[in-house]
């Protein structure tokens, strides 16, 4: 368990050594000792909803997870668990630009059998993978470097990973910049339990742009989700996203996550919030928080 005392930053990410969240960690703690004279720890976990939990139970302060990919869309895990769990709130987002490439020990293209690799990075690789590798078996993982400890055994496997992390395991790069987009970013989380001041926080006087928060209705009726959606429409409030979820009670019952262009503080927000309870069942105000660039010389 960590301790009350603000000695050292822990910071769960998914595992292991390698990954992309590792690397917005990486970036993240920089602008920690840019703001504030913290030490902080990388704690690396087996799966996006462990490391929710940990700061949960108090193992770690913060938690950064993927949260949206722009090629594949929500990270479904990410916001199943955040709803889940309570009193877990946003402080920061970071997007990074996502530049995947085939990681293998293999000779040649030709004789490669198996791609490993996490299930986001398959998908945003579906074209390249047609057209280079059409008979390879396509097998999932927990995350992009899972599987980068066994391409020296296996010489016909390959994963799909980025370039930083055949570095960190001397792992020869087959093919770079394999997504069948180059517009491809993924904007991640930084989760905490409590407020930690002057990381880009109210805490710290800072305004914030963006807020996000998720809500179920009382009953599947005609018109229950038009209802909430007026409430923002009314006030002239952007949303920046909406995406539905079940709710895993019933066919039929959603959660609706969505992202304001605004800050929880204004007294506008704050007077949608109330009038939005009245057309919830339950309402989830995750935080309000400042959106920031990770740039491709950083990934």
């Amino acid at each position: 368990m960590i301790s009350d005392e603000p000695k050292t930053l822990h910071i769960a990410h998914l595992g292991p050594s390698g990954t992309y969240a590792e690397a917005v960690a990486v970036n993240y703690t920089k602008l920690l000792k840019e703001k504030t004279e913290v030490k902080t720890q990388l704690c690396p976990y087996s799966s996006i909803d462990k490391t929710l939990y940990a700061v949960e139970s108090k193992e770690t302060d913060l938690a950064i997870v993927p949260v949206e990919n722009s090629i594949e869309g929500s990270v479904r895990v990410t916001m199943d668990t955040l709803w889940q769990l309570s009193d877990l709130q946003i402080n920061l987002a970071l997007i990074m630009p996502i530049c995947h490439a085939l990681v293998s020990s293999a000779k040649s293209l030709e004789i490669i059998e198996k791609v490993y690799s996490h299930p986001q990075a398959l998908a945003q690789c579906q074209k390249w993978l047609n057209k280079f590798l059409p008979d390879a078996q396509l097998i999932p993982t927990k995350s992009t470097t899972e599987a980068l400890g066994i391409l020296d055994e296996e010489l016909t496997a390959a994963t799909i990973s980025s370039e930083r992390a055949a570095q960190i395991y001397d792992l020869p790069i087959l093919a770079s910049s394999i997504n069948d987009s180059p517009e491809n970013y993924t904007r991640f989380w930084v989760i905490s339990k409590v407020d930690i001041p002057g990381i880009y926080s109210h805490s710290s006087g800072v305004n914030t742009t963006h807020t996000s928060l998720a809500f179920s209705l009382p009953a599947n009726t005609p018109g229950a989700l038009v209802k909430p959606l007026q409430v923002f429409s009314q006030l002239g409030i952007n949303l920046s996203r909406i995406e539905s979820r079940p709710t895993k009670r019933s066919l039929g019952e959603y959660l609706f996550f969505i992202d304001l262009e605004a800050d929880a503080t204004q007294s506008g927000i704050q007077l949608a919030l109330s009038e939005l309870s009245k057309h919830t069942e339950v309402l989830k105000v995750f935080g309000s928080y400042n959106v920031l660039q990770i740039s491709k010389s950083n990934n």
